[in-house]
């Protein structure tokens, strides 16, 4: 039984909001740090997973769209995003194969919520779309599979966070630490005995700069100002993410 557990997702290798969410004191006294997909997907891949490894037995890993595709680019099927296949080719061969290794799902028994179900996308897909504005008839959909003992799944995939009520189950989303669509900040959650959705906010030039400066991607300062910054807000990613929800 974990009393306490963080869930950081979305990483997208962007190490600067990572290092600044493994700071937080819930996050270093939490008895296990579950790491829900797309982790090395962006201009720093190499030093996030180097770091996430360096926490040993306190992660546990789950596989998102991105982490599979960095693999599927690594043996020449490339992906259509040019992060991604740059990134891919930055992996140590170690680094790749943990990526090929990732389960789909994880399920663990957390204080105060019982068995947690925790996917990237949804425990039968990593890519698939629901959202907080999805159909009841949708959520009942994706999770038809998930066991009847299981009282709370915890996604990531649309980097928005919230939580909500689903066909008898609680969805969570913590948000994403690497892109956040909605404002500026690292965005997590922490399980156990309820649930809380948390942002560390952190000095935003500072790390475009630093991005900027320490990675090789040739678009790197793009990509920190474009992500880093959350000039995406959450209603334009509602809207463009609603037809994959099966509307």
């Amino acid at each position: 039984m974990l009393n306490r557990v963080a869930v950081l997702s979305d990483i997208h290798g962007a190490l600067p909001a990572l290092e600044a969410v493994l700071a937080e004191p819930d996050v270093a006294a939490a008895d296990l740090i579950v790491l829900t997909g797309d982790i090395a997907a962006g201009p720093q891949p190499v030093e996030v997973l180097d770091v996430l490894a360096g926490l040993g037995d306190r992660a546990c890993w789950v596989r998102g769209n991105a982490d599979r595709e960095l693999v599927e680019a690594r043996a020449g099927r490339p992906s259509p995003i040019d992060v991604s296949n740059w990134a891919a080719e930055q992996l140590r061969d170690d680094q790749v194969a943990r990526l090929a290794a990732l389960p789909l799902t994880v399920t663990l028994e957390v204080a105060g919520l019982g068995p947690v179900l925790f996917c990237h996308a949804t425990p039968r897909d990593d890519e698939e779309v629901v959202l907080v504005d999805s159909r009841m008839e949708r959520w009942a959909e994706v999770l038809a599979d998930v066991p009847a003992e299981v009282g709370t799944v915890v996604c990531g995939h649309t980097h928005m966070p919230f939580t909500r009520l689903a066909d008898l189950r609680l969805f969570v989303n913590p948000g994403s630490i690497g892109m956040p669509y909605g404002g500026p900040g690292a965005f997590w959650a922490l399980l156990g005995p309820g649930v809380d959705l948390r942002r560390t906010p952190f000095d935003v030039d500072a790390a475009c700069a630093r991005v900027a400066a320490e990675s090789g991607f040739p678009d790197a300062a793009d990509w920190a100002d474009e992500y880093l910054r959350s000039r995406h807000s959450d209603a334009a990613a509602l809207t463009v993410f609603a037809p994959r929800d099966g509307r």
